[in-house]
């Protein structure tokens, strides 16, 4: 268990290289500048079911599955927030586990956990479990679920940033391009 200040709550978020990953630590980000808490990132890699089956843990696996980890961690900061964020007591910790396991492990009853929701097909889902749904059955801490924001939300950022005020632009073709780009549900 990672040491609190005075036994206080804090912001525990899940990442992994995707979006909703990203989003999700955005988002824990502000939460944390704004509630003033501390900010535990931890990116959790499963062991591979090869080197579990074969009991070869001390092959340096775990110390690359720990060193992969460190480095999505730092490129992840680096994305969302250039760097380490302002103003935030940060603390990131790549571990070797189940995700959602060790999620729930971490994540105390005055904690705030906070990871990304993704879309995913049944095929992926039997292969990898979800972690939002692990953590939304097991967890005492309050889970916020992130989802990253709609084809057509992200379309009116970009238009927004590339008007001018002496010139507008065609916003129907930007609609019609994300209905024609939007996958079927």
């Amino acid at each position: 268990m990672i040491a609190r200040p005075e036994g206080g709550p804090r912001v525990v978020v899940g990442v992994d290289d995707s979006t909703g990953a990203r989003c999700a630590l955005s988002w824990a980000i502000g939460e944390a500048r704004l509630r003033r808490l501390p900010l535990l990132v931890v990116h959790a890699a499963p062991l591979p079911p090869h080197v579990s089956a074969a009991g070869q843990l001390g092959c340096g696996i775990t110390d690359a599955l720990r060193g992969s980890g460190a480095e999505l961690i730092a490129g992840l900061l680096a994305e969302v927030g250039d760097g380490p964020p302002d103003g935030v007591d940060l603390t990131a910790l790549a571990l070797v586990g189940e995700p959602g396991a060790t999620l729930v492990r971490l994540a105390g009853d005055d904690d705030i956990l906070v990871v990304g929701h993704g879309e995913r097909g049944p095929f992926s889902r039997l292969l990898r479990p979800s972690v939002r749904l692990h953590c939304a059955r097991r967890a005492r801490a309050t889970l916020v679920c992130v989802r990253p924001p709609a084809f057509d939300t992200l379309l009116e950022c970009l238009n927004a940033r590339d008007v001018s005020p002496g010139h507008t632009a065609d916003r129907s073709r930007f609609r019609r391009l994300g209905r024609r780009l939007r996958l079927p549900r």
